[in-house]
């Protein structure tokens, strides 16, 4: 479990000591840190890197809890990457995730001294945590015996999980946090939900704990519990504690993936003067304004007449329209380049304080030890203001003398405050006899003051009204003048934060939709009107009438679908089947089966069945219909043959006779009644749909003949081989044979991708051309009227065949899932343009062609990372694409491979392991079959020539 704010773009984290240097901190020391790492391409504006990343952790970690329940927090300033499916995580105990760290690192930061005590491989560590040690010198390092062997020692990455017992006990002390919670508000004392939890579970800091506020109450409900240290050696991070970090994250090697604009309303490039590199996020900016480059502005309304500069950091600011009844034009307020400017408001107070510093003022820094205020020594700053230092700092108490706890912003009316600012940041040109006595005489906050007094319900109030108003307007532009290209479901989550009148802005945009869809019905897809429609029925509470329309959203796909596969088929396919041809039709269309003696004929067609490497999933429609799609895999034979199949025979008694592998039977004399929708229960639908599609049934040339059809597939239930897609390809090529149609590949794989829609599974492109195509093939699919298909065979070299059958593993792992249960949610998540699916499929895409480039390499390695990305990419579109047992079968697989996945959607059926050479995959093989878990090894061969 991850614990997010109410912004699933604003994550709240520990920033330790340095919350005091970023222009967010709260009174929790905590940081309302804007995310800045955003990618630029998906179509709701960027999605936040950030909260993806750590989405993709918590779904791995569930895998690491091996779904027994538990707790994973993250309250670090740190951006992790790592895999967190590797955890290792006792039981009945908490566990902190650290990495090593070089010592001139660790001084600034939280360092974990673990015992030799624990459990030690060579993959992994993990030990009991002795102590923790807040940004330790050398000697306390070497006192504490932190150090380890190769001279670094452990850095707490604030990542903690807890599990069993651990967790037990939280969660008990959290039903009864009430009374704590109010005794700390009553005391106005702080705790850190942070040091003092961790502390809690390391009896070297009970004592320190024991003095804290409500201190004896944590180490008496969770201190019977042990904590231990994982170390995660391949654990990578960007920190996130200071400003100038942020800002330097932003214009560093990595900003190509920043979402420059995300959640905000800019004016015309002609009416402001914003740098295209400068960062808005969440902010509304009137015309007449100026942002300088690699500027950041967050959650702020910035009006006319406010010049920003060059790396500047502006958070919550939100200027009136009217300052003090002045004209627009008459007003002007300058943010030098490098400093920081933000707004906080406080217990008790009216205004909004107004806060600012420079972007590298260290507020601990003292005024004897080269400490500044807006970049320029405090010596020169209060002989420029005319301040005396007994202005700023009282003689009381033994802090030095700094910026932390001087005295140095007013609490005044908006403009008054404005004006000072300018003065105290030495821009102000008016006379300091005017502005020092008004600076004197007000009532005056420091740094340290404003964290323990920001009204912190009033800010996160503020926020969220601010950000509902921006998607309100966001979401009205989209409907009015767009193309529904934004994810409205969630736009809506965020108008709907505005309690009072959210639901009857939504209302407001449901009546607008008609009015869109008639405007854009020549563009728009109906699927994703109707799925606008949908989403805006939730968010006002219809959830009957958004269930009736949903049936709407997959008629929608499937006509959309037949449209795209050739012109006139859409009608031809979904009309109810005529019980008589007219003669017209006879002789129009085929005349060489009319009125002739009987000929029997006979096909049999054989297929195999497809593993895919990468890139599913941009083949399913509706995505393959509106954007590229790329897949790379393979076709294969199972224990010496072809494992689907039919054979079709033409008879003189009329009417069809379908028979399949498990005994079912069924005569229908009339052909009527194949007419969609089928029931999901009916044996038959594949072979009804393949007779819709082929047009055996609308044109009438079961007149004078009938069929038997036999179908079978020698594969287990949800295979997730591609079996059903790879049938029906197998029925609609024997039938078009048969017929004397076009049993071109091409054809039968654009005929089954309709029928799928018919059948009512869904489904893509890639299984067919998966079983109709030999061999490896990268397949790519170009959207339009009629959708094109290009299949490009890779010419796999001897080297490369031989080296794929003795490496690559093909097991079935006996769980079994259909796949057209994930189906529906991936494609509901498309129709709303859900950024992180969209981010995901266009990754699986690259892998694809990627992949494709590994093979013609012949680098077998290199696609056994792809392999392994291409596995953590489908478990973030689906998190129970994976199970128990399959996250068993990987890690037990995982010391033999360098890449497994399953095969399809995932959630059972079989699974890839490709070894890392061809011992490592017969000695894994007889470990697997020596083991408790009961999968089967299929021997498979590459198929080469259909």
């Amino acid at each position: 479990m991850v614990r997010f704010m109410e912004k699933k773009h604003i994550l709240l984290l520990h920033a330790g000591g340095d919350s005091k240097r970023v222009p967010w901190a709260n009174p929790m020391g905590k940081i309302f840190l804007p995310l800045p790492f955003l990618a630029a391409d998906d179509p709701d504006g960027p999605v936040p890197l950030l909260f993806d990343h750590i989405l993709a952790i918590a779904s791995c970690a569930r895998q690491a809890f091996k779904n027994e329940g538990g707790i994973l927090t993250m309250t670090g300033d740190v951006l992790p990457c790592f895999d967190a499916s590797t955890l290792v995580i006792p039981e009945d105990a908490s566990c902190i995730i650290t990495v090593p760290i070089t010592l001139d690192v660790a001084s600034n930061h939280g360092v974990i001294v673990a015992s030799d005590t624990g459990i030690l491989t060579e993959s992994y560590t993990v030990s009991l945590v002795d102590n923790l040690l807040q940004k330790p010198s050398l000697e306390e390092l070497v006192e504490n015996e932190a150090i380890l062997d190769d001279g670094r020692t452990l850095l707490d990455t604030g990542i903690i999980a807890a599990r069993g017992k651990a967790w037990a006990e939280l969660a008990m002390l959290a039903s009864s946090c009430e009374p704590m919670i109010e005794e700390l508000l009553k005391s106005r004392k702080e705790m850190s939900l942070y040091e003092d939890l961790v502390a809690a579970w390391v009896p070297a800091k009970h004592d320190w704990l024991r003095a804290r506020p409500l201190g004896e109450e944590m180490v008496r409900s969770l201190g019977r519990q042990n904590m231990f240290s994982y170390c995660a050696y391949d654990l990578l991070f960007l920190h996130l504690g200071t400003s100038s970090e942020v800002l330097d994250h932003l214009s560093g090697a990595s900003s190509e993936l920043v979402g420059r604009r995300h959640l905000c309303s800019i004016p015309a490039t002609t009416s402001s003067d914003i740098a295209a590199s400068a960062v808005v996020l969440s902010s509304k900016i009137e015309p007449g304004v100026s942002v300088g480059e690699d500027s950041l502005i967050y959650d702020s309304f910035i009006s006319s007449g406010i010049q920003i500069g060059s790396l500047s950091v502006v958070v919550g600011v939100n200027v009136p329209r009217d300052i003090g009844g002045m004209a627009d034009d008459s007003f002007r307020f300058m943010l030098p380049d490098r400093h920081c400017l933000w707004e906080v408001p406080l217990v008790g107070c009216t205004e909004r304080v107004i806060v600012y510093c420079g972007l590298h003022d260290n507020p601990k820094s003292s005024l004897s030890r080269d400490g500044t205020f807006c970049g320029k020594p405090w010596k020169k700053v209060l002989l420029d203001l005319g301040i005396q230092e007994s202005d700023l700092w009282s003689s009381v108490g033994v802090q030095e003398n700094c910026l932390w706890n001087a005295k140095l912003f007013p609490i005044l009316s908006y403009l008054e405050m404005l004006h000072l600012a300018s003065w105290l940041m030495g821009l102000s040109d008016q006379n300091s006899r005017t502005l020092l006595p008004l600076w004197k005489s007000s009532r005056r906050v420091s740094l340290e003051e404003l964290h323990r007094s920001i009204d912190f319900l009033k800010m996160c109030t503020g926020s969220s009204n601010h950000q509902a108003d921006l998607a309100a307007g966001i979401a009205k532009a989209c409907i009015n003048y767009g193309m529904l290209g934004r994810n409205l479901s969630q736009l809506c989550q965020e108008i709907l934060q505005k309690e009072a009148s959210g639901v009857k802005i939504c209302e407001d945009f449901l009546e607008l939709c008609p009015k869109l869809e008639e405007q854009n019905s020549k563009i728009l897809p109906r699927s994703r009107a109707y799925q606008v429609q949908v989403d805006l029925l939730r968010a006002c509470g219809d959830e009957t009438t958004a269930c009736h329309l949903e049936h709407k959203v997959w008629a929608a796909v499937v006509d959309e679908t037949a449209s795209a596969v050739r012109y006139g088929f859409r009608e031809r396919v979904l009309e109810s089947p005529s019980s008589t041809p007219t003669s017209a039709d006879q002789n129009n269309h085929f005349d060489g089966y009319v009125d002739q003696p009987f000929c029997p004929r006979m096909v049999k067609v054989e297929l195999p069945v497809r593993v895919d490497f990468a890139g599913g999933w941009s083949d399913t429609p509706p995505w393959s219909l509106e954007r590229a799609g790329c897949v790379l895999n393979l076709a294969i034979s199972l224990e010496g043959c072809l494992p689907i199949g039919t054979i079709i025979e033409t008879t003189e008694k009329t009417g069809v006779l379908i028979n399949d592998d498990a005994g079912n039977q069924l005569y229908v004399e009339n052909l009527v009644s194949f007419a969609p929708p089928f029931d999901g229960n009916d044996p038959f639908r594949l072979v009804k749909s393949a007779l819709l599609v082929t047009g055996l049934v609308h044109e009438n040339i079961l007149v004078s003949m009938g069929l038997q059809i036999k179908t079978w597939a020698n594969v287990p239930r949800g295979s997730g081989l591609g079996t059903s897609s790879i049938l029906a390809a197998a029925v609609v090529k024997g039938l078009l044979q048969i017929t004397d149609g076009d049993e071109s590949n091409e054809n039968v794989a654009r005929l089954v991708l309709v029928l799928e829609q018919l059948m009512g599974t869904g489904g893509g492109w890639q299984d067919q051309v998966g079983g109709l195509y030999p061999g490896i093939k990268f397949t790519t699919s170009f959207p339009g009227v009629p959708l094109r298909l290009q299949v490009i065979p890779l010419l796999a070299s001897p080297q490369l065949i031989l080296e794929l059958q003795q490496r690559l593993l093909v097991v079935f792992t006996g769980q079994v899932r259909l796949a057209h249960q994930v189906l529906q949610k991936v494609v509901t998540r498309y129709l709303q343009r859900d950024n992180l699916l969209v981010s995901s499929i266009k990754r699986l895409t690259e892998l694809a062609k990627i992949g494709r480039e590994a093979l013609m390499n012949c680098e077998v390695d290199e696609l056994g990372k792809i392999m392994l990305e291409a596995w953590r990419l489908h478990q973030e579109l689906d998190p129970y694409c994976s199970n128990e047992f399959v996250d068993k079968l990987f890690a037990f697989a995982d010391p033999y491979c360098c890449g497994y996945k399953l095969v399809g959607a995932g959630g059972g059926g079989f699974a890839l392991l490709l070894a890392k050479n061809a011992e490592s995959g017969n000695e894994l093989k007889n470990k697997l079959e020596d083991s408790s878990l009961n999968v089967k090894f299929y021997n498979w061969k590459i198929h080469l020539d259909n």
